[in-house]
Parts: C-alpha cells; structure tokens; sequence
C-alpha cells in the first residue's frame, strides 16, 4: 500500500502513518526539508539521513532552469545526482512562477515566464511540468497548480480553482515512469466553500494523496487553519494530505490534530542562516550581545553536533564572524528540532498524550510567522 495510518489520536483527528516508496518508506506526521535545487543548503544527503529525515522536497521550477531537467535525466535521475537514495517530493514551481508577478502571463494553457536568472523565456504548462519530474524521477509528483497570494478577491479565487482542476486533468494526462505517485493539490484561499469545491472536484480525479496549497501565503495562523478544517473533511481517509509551505512548529502540531500528515518549508534551514534558532525555550536570536560570554550549550537538551560540543559564545562568534561554520551548525542544530517535533508528535499521537504536547510552552501561541517563503 502507498499509505497507511497505523494510529489514531483519540481526541483529535491525527494520525500516524506509513508512507511507502520504491525509495523507502516515510513516518508520518513528517516534516520535510526544502532542497530546492537539488541541495538541502549547508548539508550532505548523509547528514540528513542521520538526522532522521527520509523524504526531501526539490523544485522543478529552478531544476528546469539549471541544469535542466534533461540534463539530470542524462545523469541518472534527481536521486543520483544529488546523492540521496531516500524519497524526493517535487514541487510543480506553482508558487515560484505565481510569485515572479511581472516576469510571468497566465493562460489557460499554462503560464509564460521570464527567468529571473537570465530573462530567458519559458511557457511552463501542466504536461511540460509532469514531464520535467517524470524526468527527474522524484518519487511524489505535485501538478501545476494556480496559486493567488493572499489577499485576493474572490473572483480571483474562483478562477484559481477553475484553473487548478482544469490543468490537474490535463498533468494527469502525461504518463508517469513506475515507481512515481501523484498527489492532487486543492486551492480555495479562505473561502470555506472554495476549499470544498476544489476538494471535490480534485479528488474526482483519482490521485494517491493531496496537499492544499495556497495556504501560508500570507494570511493570519487561524485563517490557515479554518482554511484547512474546510477542506480535510473532503479528503479520502485513506489518502496522505499535505500542508504546502507550512513550517511554524506549533501551527504545524495544531494542522497535525486537523489530521494533516506532511509540511514542507524553507523556515528551519533559512532562519538557521540568518542565526535564529529553535529551541525548547523557544526562539533564539544567537547574535544578540548577551550571548557573547554564555557558556552554556544551545538547548542542554538536544542530541545535534551544534549543542554537545559548542557554547552559545561559540555560536555566536561564528555568527558574527560570518563563518560558513555557523551555517552548517545552525541548520543541524535546527533540522535536529524539525526532526524532534515530528517524532515528537507521532509518539504522542500513539500514546493519546497529543493535547499535552500541544500545550507546550515552546509551541505556543503561534507566532504570526509567514511560513511560506521563496524557494531555499
């Protein structure tokens, strides 16, 4: 089977889960890193591995930009090239070429872009982007998609769920190698009805799981949320759903008790970068003076490399210092907490205790953080 739940939650609707691959299989909940072209910023596949993580997500936007999809293809596959014999995700570039604005023209055959590499011309539709991932030969496969930031008008919504249904027939259309499971993608904004007609209209069709896009564009935690509940209740039980961009920690444990099973986002890898790191105090901002002379480990806690063998000055220092060390420490030290919440939570998904960790200091309240952010 392509996905089972292995165990309920008996207060909420979570869920635990098997994902299963020809790449292996993944726990769910699961959280994923975004290595959008081709490389998890900072890290090697093998330290991802001892990290916990079996499921990655790339982008097939910036991967037909360089190198090309057919180069990748030549190669020997996206899991080749990269190093990574575990499971890939591949995001149609949906939200990249939406967020280009003046680079970009939709049609209703697809959308024409400008590069922001070189200026160089493209029209990207539903079959060219399953076509580009058949190439890559990414084990889950995300169709092109028509995703408005928030806000929008309802108008505008209305023609986005009209446009996603209409290209998920179309991306449907374009054969997969063996091996490769597509998930179907439900737009809607904010607009509870919108989120179910497009749930219905997309899960019609026939795919293996479903994500709903168009959240963490930019609106309030508790409209993503509502945005969530309206369309959960649409979606096969027996499928996987998957949360895209979404990467708060305690936004993802409250989307986890809607019975969202997958996240992805930039936000642990590009906030270790920039020096804010997730603890279970909460949030640290590592350059700040008072760290200068701190002796203690990040978080006493936590298993990374970063907390049993450096200080909170060492950090610090590196930080300040712009030392590419403090990239590589950071984002362990962070995706090693990605890793925890998840474990975390399936652990007490089994055990009935997910309302206790759900109440945790260190999740709540959610911050008014956007998770979805340009590609990593």
């Amino acid at each position: 089977m392509f996905f089972q739940v292995t165990a309920r939650d008996p207060k909420s609707l979570a869920r635990c889960g098997l994902l299963q691959t020809c790449h292996g299989g993944v726990l769910t909940p699961a959280f994923m890193p975004v290595g959008t072209q081709g490389s998890v910023k900072a890290l090697e596949a093998r330290e991802l591995h001892a990290l916990g993580y079996t499921l990655l997500l790339a982008n097939a936007y910036h991967l037909l930009l360089r190198p090309g999809h057919r180069t990748i293809a030549t190669l020997g596959g996206l899991h080749r090239f990269m190093g990574w014999d575990g499971v890939i995700l591949t995001d149609s570039g949906g939200f990249q070429v939406f967020s280009l604005a003046g680079l970009r023209k939709i049609h209703e055959e697809g959308v024409e872009f400008a590069s922001h590499l070189d200026g160089t011309r493209f029209h990207l539709t539903p079959q060219l982007s399953a076509e580009i991932q058949r190439d890559l030969g990414s084990d889950l496969v995300m169709p092109l998609d028509d995703c408005p930031p928030y806000p929008a008008d309802r108008k505008r919504i209305e023609e986005a769920v009209r446009r996603t249904t209409a290209w998920a027939r179309l991306g449907l259309a374009t054969p997969m190698r063996a091996g490769q499971h597509r998930l179907g993608i439900v737009q809607g904004g904010v607009h509870r009805d919108l989120r179910a007609r497009s749930a219905g209209e997309i899960t019609a069709l026939g795919f293996e799981g479903y994500a709903l896009g168009g959240i963490g564009v930019g609106e309030p935690p508790e409209l993503a949320g509502e945005s969530v509940r309206a369309a959960v209740p649409y979606l096969p039980p027996a499928a996987p759903r998957y949360v895209m961009g979404i990467g708060v920690p305690g936004q993802m444990l409250e989307l986890i008790a809607e019975g969202i099973d997958l996240f992805d986002c930039v936000l642990p890898t590009r906030n270790a970068r920039n020096g804010t790191l997730f603890t279970s105090q909460g949030k640290i901002q590592i350059k700040r003076h008072e760290f200068r002379e701190d002796p203690r480990p990040l978080d006493p806690g936590c298993p990374c490399v970063a907390c049993r063998n450096y200080s909170r000055a060492y950090l610090r220092h590196l930080y300040m210092s712009g030392e590419i060390l403090a990239s590589r420490l950071n984002t362990l030290h962070n995706l090693t907490y990605f890793a925890s919440v998840m474990r975390r939570a399936r652990e007490a998904i089994a055990s009935g205790t997910l309302d206790r960790l759900r109440s945790l200091g260190e999740f709540s309240p959610c911050p008014r953080e956007t998770s979805r952010m340009e590609a990593d």
